[in-house]
């Protein structure tokens, strides 16, 4: 007989249900001593369920980034060489662009499949207007090798009606994003192509595709072990999943006994608890990016921290709030700032054009820690001239006092009081 869920549903406080989420995320973990490498990295990946990709670099590549807020300093090539080496992670498209676990791959056919049968309008309108190409750039992988679109011996430009993708792109990615080719390698950040079977592991290949329902299912429960308390809409972000999906499955999941449906005080909806979440103590203290998975979904960061977040890139600069690139700083149990940072290579040094901190924190407490963590971000970085913080925010005075008051192993100390601040 099914068990009766809602006579056994626990109630989780919103401090509780933080420190799981933190937890989670592999956010109160501390970070290692001494050498780290790809099994260290390996492991993140794992956490997270999906690493995002993006090619936003105004302080790191996002992947990068989402390694450092969890190891700190480390070789910057380790998730390259996890993927491009020893294969044991793989481009996909999962939560947008992503690394994500080989041996997901079987998990995403189905959605593989649906993409073939739907094609994007870019990708309808090439199959239109040229036949037969797509098939074509196939066949030239795989007898030349792996390529990059731009190396195709008819490629086609870069200002066509496709996104600005040259026709070859186009190809190129939608035989990649239906599963007929794979991700071997990048040269700088551009993709190079070749044909799955020569990418993938081959116990990945034989794996067999489950059902659509499986695999939805299979998903859902990597993404709940990624946030450890969610509510479905939560969840369904995770691998881009149709809410309305995830609701339908979840009830299955919390039957088998793969779930615990629960409630947190003070959320509108029901939640969901992965039988691994723990709540650790709040050791954490990390900067994360605006596409680490820790803030992916943000009404889940409003519920979770009272902390209203948005990536303002895209927004005229005198409408920003609070900057071009902001990344939460996560200390103890809450999100307790945000810093808009540059990384000015070509100067050596690390920009915090603006720093803000949020409601009832501890300014100096947060102030110190933060700066410590724009140490450890910078030296990572080979940003070793300086820090400077920009007199724009209500935390700049005091993480410019921090910073320079605080003993760093780069060459020059932190700075304040610059007013030219950069709009993006």
């Amino acid at each position: 007989m099914p068990r009766s869920v809602a006579a056994q549903t626990r109630t989780l406080t919103p401090a509780r249900a933080r420190r799981i989420a933190i937890a989670a995320a592999g956010l109160s973990q501390r970070r290692p001593n001494g050498r780290v490498d790809v099994r260290h990295a390996r492991r993140v990946v794992e956490r997270l369920g999906a690493v995002q990709i993006d090619s936003v670099n105004v302080v790191a590549r996002a992947h990068e980034l989402a390694v450092f807020s969890r190891l700190g300093p480390h070789p910057t090539d380790l998730l390259d060489r996890l993927a491009y080496d020893r294969r044991e992670v793989f481009e996909c498209w999962l939560h947008e662009a992503s690394f994500a676990p080989v041996e997901v791959q079987p998990l995403l056919r189905p959605r593989m499949r649906r993409r073939r049968q739907r094609p994007s309008p870019q990708e309808a309108a090439l199959f239109a207007d040229e036949p037969g190409y797509v098939a074509a750039v196939e066949r030239e992988i795989a007898e030349a090798g792996p390529l990059s679109a731009s190396a195709l011996d008819d490629p086609g430009r870069a200002d066509g009606p496709w996104w600005g993708w040259s026709k070859g792109k186009v190809a190129c990615e939608y035989l990649f994003a239906t599963g007929r080719l794979a991700v071997a390698a990048r040269r700088g950040f551009t993709r190079v192509y070749d044909l799955s079977e020569r990418v993938l592991p081959a116990q990945v290949l034989a794996t067999p595709t489950p059902s659509n329902d499986d695999a939805d299912r299979a998903l859902l429960q990597r993404a709940a072990r990624a946030l450890g308390v969610a509510t479905a809409a939560d969840l369904a972000d995770h691998p881009r999943m149709a809410p309305a999906r995830a609701r339908a499955l979840l009830p299955g999941l919390v039957a088998a006994g793969d779930l615990e449906a629960v409630e947190v005080r003070g959320w509108p909806e029901p939640a969901y608890l992965h039988p691994g979440a723990v709540a650790a103590r709040p050791h954490a203290a990390a900067l994360v990016s605006p596409f680490d998975p820790m803030v992916w979904c943000r009404p889940r960061i409003q519920r979770l921290f009272d902390f209203h977040y948005r990536l303002e890139i895209y927004t005229p600069a005198k409408q920003r709030v609070h900057g071009y690139y902001v990344l939460p700083f996560v200390l103890g149990d809450r999100i307790a700032a945000r810093v808009d940072l540059k990384a000015e290579r070509d100067r050596g040094r690390l920009r915090v054009r603006a720093a803000w901190h949020e409601r009832e924190v501890d300014e100096i407490a947060v102030a110190r820690a933060l700066a410590t963590q724009l140490a450890a971000l910078a030296s990572h970085l080979g940003l070793t001239e300086t820090i400077v913080v920009d007199e724009v925010g209500d935390l700049s005075a005091a993480l410019a006092a921090a910073c320079r008051g605080s003993s760093h192993d780069y060459a020059a100390g932190c700075c304040g009081g610059s007013h030219d601040h950069a709009a993006g």
